[in-house]
């Protein structure tokens, strides 16, 4: 029969220990003994597991080397989550009652009653159930509540976000790369917020919003009258950020003059103000982000490739839109609930068909272009459903679409082929000298291809070509 709860019973009445153990024992609950307060304690600070399967103590309140009341004080402290309940003699009952309004769950009067022990003990086990699951929902409830503003059920995305748990709680720099409105800021936010910076200040710049002349001042501050218009002391916001995080983004537009005096403070830790000589020493994470390709740009000579290494310790990649295609009716359903409210608008969802068409159109401004979307829709809609006439846009089938729609079913190579001979032929309007230049064949191969798919009768022509 499986074990109704752990119970730590503390006395220092070996006669007592034995009952309690031997009732407990056929009450189908766990025990474990100890003679002494200290010893329990010892025991629960040298097994930091103990205490989260511990669910219960009881303990004498008359003891030897330290009594109930300060082994209560100390279980309170340490170990709030577990139930206390004191065994007293009758004589006691006032001393009793006042551990209870210091923290004891309850009280047992000797000599004992064991039926109203087992009671009042599966009482305490209810409590720290009720507790535990508590504390379960709780974590669960604030992880989801440091992501929610990142939505996605696509593998691409759960990876992200796998990603960002494990990365959260270290200091390593991180290196977001991905395409305009991707959602770059927001995973550096949620990194953020996930991990023991969260306290902290988070620091966002973009390095193209800002003159070059000015950004240095900007990161690393400057000091009263180091340049025209510097009329007071200005701290940087890597000093700011003192603690927290500092998100650069657009990283690849630095300058090469800044991103040499960057890839200095990522080795020292330390700053110096525009036009001062005093060192600072900085406490910050980095985390950036791009655009850009900064391997080509390496390769250019426009980005450092030191400073590349110093920054991208994490990589993450974050998908296009386009590459989660599954992610769509979450995120579009998000921003109608989100802009419906903004705006006073009763707008229940999208018709199938409006959903369809969502999902046709290609996103090339990724997320951000999809929530600007849904909230022109909502705003300028007059009816509880948005329909396919509300979805105006070029339904363009990129290469990565047609191919992703190409292998759904797992189709053989020949098959694969046959498909995407067709699709150029009809991009082409059925022009065999465009559509051989676009797959690279000659027209006669084409005309071979037609006839064993039975796309053309047998004695057509082949229009004179050379052999394949």
């Amino acid at each position: 029969m499986p074990s109704k709860g752990h119970i730590l019973v503390v006395d220092d009445d070996a006669e007592m220990r034995a009952l309690l153990q031997g009732h407990l024992a056929a009450e189908s609950f766990r025990v474990t003994l100890f003679e002494s307060a200290t010893q329990a304690l010892d025991l629960l600070q040298a097994q930091p597991a103990l205490a989260e399967e511990v669910d219960m103590v009881l303990t004498d309140l008359r003891m030897n080397q330290m009594d109930g009341m300060e082994f209560l004080r100390r279980m309170r402290t340490g170990y709030p989550e577990i139930p206390v309940i004191l065994i007293t003699a009758f004589g006691s009952i006032d001393t009793a009652i006042e551990a209870m309004r210091s923290g004891a769950y309850h009280y047992l009067v000797k000599p004992l009653k064991l039926g109203e022990t087992t009671v009042l003990i599966e009482h305490a086990l209810e409590r720290r159930r009720i507790a535990r699951e508590n504390k379960i929902l709780r974590h669960e409830v604030h992880q989801h509540w440091k992501l929610d503003n990142i939505i996605g059920k696509s593998p691409p995305m759960r990876a992200i976000f796998d990603l960002v748990q494990r990365v959260a709680s270290s200091t390593a720099n991180v290196l977001i790369t991905g395409e305009s409105g991707s959602g770059k800021e927001l995973v550096a936010r949620a990194i953020h917020g996930s991990g023991p910076r969260a306290a902290k200040p988070f620091v966002a710049i973009n390095c193209t919003a800002i003159p070059e002349g000015l950004l240095e001042s900007e990161l690393f501050g400057h000091a009263k009258g180091s340049f025209t218009g510097a009329l007071q002391k200005k701290r940087g916001l890597l000093e700011e950020a003192g603690g927290g995080t500092l998100f650069l983004d657009e990283i690849g537009d630095m300058s090469p003059t800044l991103q040499a005096k960057l890839l200095r403070v990522l080795q020292e830790r330390k700053i110096r103000p525009v036009g001062d000589t005093q060192v600072i020493d900085i406490d910050v994470r980095i985390v950036a982000a791009t655009h850009k390709d900064l391997k080509e740009a390496i390769r250019d000579g426009r980005f450092r490739e030191d400073l590349f290494y110093r920054l991208s310790v994490i990589p993450i990649a974050m998908p296009a839109l386009r590459e989660r295609e599954e992610d769509i009716p979450l995120l579009a359903e998000h921003f109608l609930k989100k802009y419906g409210a903004a705006n006073g608008r009763a707008v229940k969802g999208f018709t199938k068909e409006a959903m369809a068409k969502l999902m046709r159109l290609r996103w090339d401004g990724n997320v951000r272009e999809l929530e600007n979307f849904v909230e022109r829709v909502v705003v300028l809609s007059t009816a509880p459903w948005i329909d396919a006439g509300d979805v105006q846009g070029p339904e363009v089938e990129g290469a990565d679409q047609l191919f992703r729609a190409s292998i759904r079913d797992f189709p053989t190579i020949a098959q694969l082929e046959e498909r995407y001979i067709r699709v150029i032929l009809n991009k082409t309007g059925g022009h065999k000298e465009k559509a051989a230049q676009i797959l690279g064949i000659n027209r006669r191969t084409l005309y071979r291809k037609e006839r064993e798919y039975g796309w053309v009768p047998e004695e057509e022509g082949d229009g004179g070509e050379g052999t394949a």
